[in-house]
């Protein structure tokens, strides 16, 4: 084609429409205008026209030579039939319609203008074809054309019979369409030929054409090789053969478009639609072309020397047109007709001048008349007064109704995309017919036998990836594309076509984004805004109605079951509006709403098998691998972790892994099945293979958030398979690749320490892990032909172990970890590199606390040997550097509050080590060792670290509430052990007192009692615990020093201090009675012992009042004992099978009897002591009102009391009610002296 494309403005000279004429240009403006526009009133009808030239090969416009009167045009000129620009393919033809519109000439225009094709533009055609459908109503001759639908668009071809039937004779093919010709329309077919005076009226009009090119070009050669130029002999030859028609079994190498003809505008197609240019399988694939070089010039090329945007009223329409337009003068623009004087212009010929400056734009025509070939004269007439012309009186507004209603008469019942319809209406009949060839076709031999196969699919391939391009506003066309796209690959044979089908298929699989979000379900959603551009075959016609036409086959019965729509009489297209389109949206051209992830990934994978399947079928390789049967499940290879040889295997995998993924970095290539590198089938498998991946990975994660863990390690599994396939094939790893890959082993180490968490489900799990459905198969047996698919088998095999489960976990996020690492990724995917670490120190938080309390059991077990044993300590060793290697993890993304966590349980450690050192040494001589003391003050380091990881409690609560209790029990049981066991043979009492004191402090530091949570009532029991030890410690202190008479006083403070503190938060808890009492009782005994070193009777009175006064506060102790004892006694028979934990879990019976025995006994002691020296102060001095009552209660008590512990058959029960009456009394009978 040509050199140059033209485009403007779209709107129309400014004044046009007011004139009422035809917009003229002016001398100093363009030859070819971007935009022209034109408004006609004629006889009170308007017609509104327009024309922009979307591209032109014309050379600029030269004023005709006006030929001298009486000139012969019969005589040749001397430049006749040589080559000439101002010409162009016009020089031999009366303005380029006696040359044969060639059959695919609408498809040449559409695959250069594709962004119109499907969107703006209604018919794509040549300007004859057009023509002859606007003078239907007014010619007898006879219509044939070829109808496609592509979108909204309608092409328009000429369908020469007698070409078809010719073929047909010589080659066989199109027989089907010949018998059905010969049935139903024209029993005695034959071919017509053309008269002589035809060929003389195309000589002399050749002539004239040449005469009238002004300027010097008449002496230039004829070249050697004319391609547009035919004389009237070859004409004869060409006549006689036609427009070569293709093969209809040929293959394209090549359909891409003519480089100096793309589309305006167009963008180019991104690398991800590899064969978006189709054209580009290398010569060595032997692959045929679809048209041979001497088809190639009348086949999909667009050889019309201007291509114009023409809008007739609403009717878009990309028209081709070859007319030669001259200047001329004062009028640059005019049309150049030559006519025989002796014969009047009619109806037709007046319809075909007005349509062509119509379409061109052209304001004038200029007529030459001669008789017999001698020029006569010549007349101008303006375009707006053809319709007026004596003898060719033609109403515009009429030929506007007919391009109506054939409009949309076509677009009613052309619905079906892929379809090729025939518009046909034999020489003198009324009676137009619309017949589905395709289905025709169909009927009686294959699809294939069809010509107009192969373009039809190219333009719906190439529609739907110009759609594709259209980032911004393709989505809601996606219901669109994915029916072109449908359409595209019914149309096409596999084993011819496996390009375009496997790009076709990679194209409908990335119409489902499988990255994105669900979307609401709604009538609203974008997927399913089409507009009423594409059809599904599946489709029911439409019924028709009455009112809009009828389109039945009444009048001519045989036709009834063949035609597809018929317009019973050419009169009716006359008739403004008699077919009006009914062509509307309809549903099936929706986008498919997938309900779930998994139903919109199978259908991504069902895609992307049946293009898998095309690039192998093309890929020929004598030594291929053996084949194997889709149908036989790829076995699947477990071996045992003592062959593997457990962790240390699989580091040395994780090693080759490591130095294959660097070796990718530079670029090593190794396909089996021996593709080209570069190849369309090397690039699509890349691509196909690559979206597999991410499918399966979708899947996997998935069946993730369903907790199906055994599905998702076999999807993840694929997933990786895919991946490692394309690393084999893949000649330079693009970084986006490489950071998939780092997701994919990042979910795999998640499936695989969810399945070590979830081990009691292990059989469901591999049941899951080892089915595979037959798509599956079919993927895995196209990827075993390029690898062995064995790269990431460490990650993906279901181990029982469940220690082989978190390694394998763990070497995943460590993979992952390590790829971010090979180019910029880390800091090109910050999030996706901190949620990497955290799971890489999660896991290994797991590993550690699963050999921890692997240690904790060796330890439990160990009952006889007296030293810790050397697989204790291999334990720890574990344990500790996985909990190290976390605790750097978290650090690195300052994550202090896992960091926070992870040195807790390193903590937790280092008191597992300080217990298994405590099992040496005999039970009666032990003692707290050295090595306890070193862990137990290791884990407190290691708690302290915690709480200046997380800084304050605000950071998180939770946590630092949860290190201060782990601290305090640190701290608690170092004191404890300390002062059960104390270390007597390597220190003195006095500092072991001390380090205990300060160690239960610090413990009290981190135990809160104050703030409001589920521990309280522990931290509460701590803390009571811990003045109850410090008091008795003291108090124990009181009984064995001697001397020091300060330090003696300072004793007994703290003693009575902290006895004092113990039994506040004691009172405060509910289930704690018999700590209480204890408390209580130690507090009495102490008071027992100060009473032994009173001189004074007085003094001991005081003392004796006191610890009295203490027994009366045990009642609290007494009535939580009695309500537990009597909710035991009240439980029904039927419970007595429970568990006795269920009904008192912490009511301990013959602890309880030994307290309220040495109760008793204190009790009868005090008040006999009581009475002794009440007694003996009454016999010395006055008597006193108020000792003479606490002296009467105290001997009834003491009585009662008596006579209550001689009685042996009491139950505990009474004997708690009588204690609580009797220390009633004594609060009531002593409340004046006691205070």
């Amino acid at each position: 084609m040509g050199d140059s494309k033209e485009a403007g403005a779209e709107a129309p000279p400014a004044g046009a429409a007011a004139r009422g004429g035809l917009s003229l240009l002016t001398q100093g403006e363009s030859e070819e205008p971007a935009a022209q526009g034109s408004a006609l009133f004629l006889g009170g009808n308007e017609v509104k026209s327009r024309a922009v030239v979307k591209y032109s090969s014309a050379p600029p416009r030269t004023a005709f030579a006006r030929l001298e009167e009486k000139t012969d045009l019969k005589l040749p000129p001397a430049n006749w039939l040589r080559e000439s620009a101002k010409l162009g393919p016009a020089g031999t033809t009366i303005l380029g319609n006696s040359k044969k519109s060639k059959p695919f000439s609408s498809f040449g225009m559409a695959y250069d203008f594709i962004d119109s094709v499907g969107n703006d533009v209604d018919v794509v055609s040549d300007s004859e074809n057009i023509k002859k459908l606007l003078k239907i109503p007014y010619s007898k001759s006879h219509v044939s054309m070829a109808v496609h639908r592509v979108g909204r668009t309608l092409l328009l071809d000429e369908l020469d019979i007698q070409e078809l039937f010719m073929r047909s004779s010589q080659t066989g093919d199109w027989t089907w369409l010949k018998e059905f010709y010969q049935r139903l329309i024209d029993q005695k077919w034959q071919r017509k030929k053309k008269s002589k005076e035809h060929w003389y009226q195309k000589a002399i009009l050749s002539k004239f054409l040449y005469y009238s090119i002004n300027g010097d070009g008449a002496a230039q050669p004829v070249p050697a090789a004319a391609e547009r130029q035919e004389s009237p002999s070859s004409d004869q030859t060409n006549d006689s053969h036609g427009p070569s028609w293709p093969a209809p079994f040929e293959m394209p190498s090549s359909v891409s478009e003519d480089p100096s003809a793309s589309s305006q505008g167009s963008e180019p197609l991104e690398p991800s639609y590899i064969v978006g240019h189709v054209a580009s399988a290398p010569k060595e694939q032997n692959l045929t072309t679809l048209f041979n070089d001497g088809e190639n010039s009348q086949g999909l090329k667009n050889d019309f020397v201007r291509n114009i945007l023409w809008t007739f009223e609403d009717i878009h329409m990309l028209v081709g047109s070859n007319m030669p337009i001259f200047g001329g003068g004062r009028y640059p623009a005019v049309s150049l007709r030559l006519r025989d004087n002796n014969k009047p212009i009619n109806v037709l010929t007046g319809i075909d001048y007005w349509l062509d400056n119509l379409i061109c734009n052209v304001p004038e025509l200029v007529m030459c008349f001669h008789v017999n070939g001698i020029v006569q004269k010549y007349e101008m007439i303006k375009t707006e007064e053809i319709p007026n012309l004596e003898n060719s009186n033609f109403s515009t507004k009429v030929i506007k109704d007919i391009a109506q209603n054939i409009l949309s008469f076509l677009k009613s019942n052309c619905t079906k995309e892929g379809h090729t319809y025939w518009l046909f209406k034999a020489s003198g009949s009324d009676i137009v017919k619309l017949y589905d060839l395709t289905t025709l076709c169909e009927e009686t031999e294959d699809k294939y036998q069809n010509p107009f196969t192969m373009p039809v699919a190219i333009l719906l391939y190439k529609v739907a990836c110009n759609m594709m391009m259209k980032k911004n506003q393709n989505k809601k066309h996606y219901g669109t594309i994915r029916t072109l796209l449908l359409n595209c690959v019914k149309l096409l044979d596999k084993s011819r076509h496996p390009q375009i089908i496997a790009s076709a298929n990679y194209m409908l699989s990335e119409l489902f984004q499988l990255d994105e979000p669900k979307k609401e379900e709604s009538s609203e959603s974008p997927l399913n805004e089409n507009s009423d551009e594409s059809y599904s075959e599946e489709e029911e016609e439409m019924p028709d109605s009455d009112e809009n036409g009828s389109y039945s086959t009444g009048s001519d019965p045989s036709d009834d079951n063949k035609a597809v729509a018929i317009i019973k009489s050419v009169g009716e297209l006359s008739v403004p509006e008699k077919y009006k389109s009914i062509h509307q949206i309809r549903p099936s051209c929706a986008f498919p709403v997938c309900h779930d992830t998994e139903e919109r990934c199978r259908l991504v994978l069902s895609y992307v098998l049946e293009g898998l399947k095309s690039v192998d079928s093309s890929i020929k390789k004598e030594s291929d691998l053996p084949a194997a049967d889709p149908n036989t499940p790829i076995p699947l290879k477990y071996e045992d972790e003592s062959t593997r040889g457990g962790p240390e295997g699989l580091e040395k995998q994780m090693a080759l892994f490591l130095d294959k993924m660097g070796s990718l970095q530079k670029g090593n290539y190794s396909s089996q099945s021996g593709m080209i590198p570069g190849s369309w089938q090397h690039k699509m498998k890349l691509q196909l293979i690559l979206k597999s991946s991410k499918a399966y990975y979708v899947l996997s994660d998935a069946a993730m958030s369903l907790q199906k863990y055994g599905r998702a390690l076999r999807y993840i599994k694929l997933a990786l398979q895919s991946h490692d396939t394309y690393c084999c094939l893949c000649t330079n790893m693009l970084s986006e690749v490489l950071l998939f890959l780092s997701q994919y082993l990042t979910l795999c180490g998640d499936i695989q320490l969810m399945l070590a968490q979830n081990a009691n489900n292990r059989a469901a799990h591999l049941e899951e892990f080892n089915y595979q459905t037959k798509e599956d198969q079919e993927i895995l047996h196209s990827l075993h032909k390029e690898s062995s698919c064995q790269g990431f088998a460490w990650a993906t095999d279901l181990s029982t172990d469940l220690e082989s489960q978190l390694s394998v976990s763990c070497k995943c996020y460590e993979a992952a970890n390590e790829i971010l690492q090979f180019s910029d990724l880390k800091s090109q995917n910050p999030e996706h590199y901190v949620q990497v670490l955290k799971r890489m120190g999660n896991v290994r938080n797991e590993i550690g606390v699963f050999y921890m309390n692997q240690a904790a059991a060796l330890q439990s077990e160990r009952v006889v040997s007296k030293s810790v044993s050397a697989a204790e300590q291999q334990l720890w060793k574990k344990s500790f550097s996985c909990f190290e290697k976390g605790i750097h993890n978290f650090e690195s993304i300052d994550d202090a509050t896992n960091a926070a966590l992870l040195l807790c349980n390193t903590g937790r450690l280092m008191r597992i080590c300080a217990q298994a050192h405590c099992g040496a040494g005999d039970e009666f001589k032990r003692e707290f060792s050295p090595e306890e003391g070193l862990y137990y003050n290791k884990a407190v380091d290691y708690y302290l670290k915690a709480l200046r990881s997380l800084g304050t409690r605000d950071i998180h609560p939770a946590v630092w509430d949860s290190v201060n209790w782990e601290l305090s029990t640190t701290y608690f049981t170092m004191a404890t052990l300390q002062q059960d066991y104390a270390p007597l043979s390597r220190k003195a009492q006095e500092q072991i007192e001390k380090e205990v004191s300060e160690a239960m402090m610090k413990s009290l530091k981190y135990c809160d009692v104050d703030s409001v949570s589920a521990r309280q009532p522990l931290c509460q029991y701590r803390a009571a615990t811990i003045h109850h030890r410090l008091a008795s410690m003291y108090h124990s202190c009181l009984r064995n020093q001697v001397g020091d008479e300060h330090l003696r006083k300072q004793h007994r403070v703290l003693a009575d201090l902290h006895y004092s503190k113990a039994v506040k938060l004691f009172q405060l808890l509910k289930d704690a009675p018999c700590e209480l009492l204890r408390v209580q009782l130690e507090r009495v005994a102490f008071a027992e012992f100060q009473m032994t070193s009173q001189n004074s009777n007085v003094g001991k009175l005081k003392t004796l009042s006191g610890a009295l006064d203490i027994m009366v506060r045990t009642k609290h102790a007494f009535q939580l004992i009695r309500k537990e004892l009597v909710e035991e006694f009240d439980q029904p028979k039927s419970d007595e099978t429970t568990p006795a934990a269920e009904s008192s879990p912490s009511l301990n019976r013959e602890e309880v009897v030994k307290l309220l025995s040495i109760f008793e006994s204190r009790l009868s002691f005090l008040l006999l002591q009581s009475i002794k020296l009440l007694s003996s102060t009454k016999k010395k001095t006055s008597s006193n009102i108020e000792e003479d009552v606490v002296l009467k209660t105290n001997k009834q008590i003491y009585s009662q009391l008596l006579r209550a512990t001689a009685n042996k058959n009491a139950t505990l029960l009474e004997r708690i009610d009588l204690l609580i009456h009797l220390l009633d009394q004594l609060a009531r009978g002593s409340g004046g002296a006691i205070q």
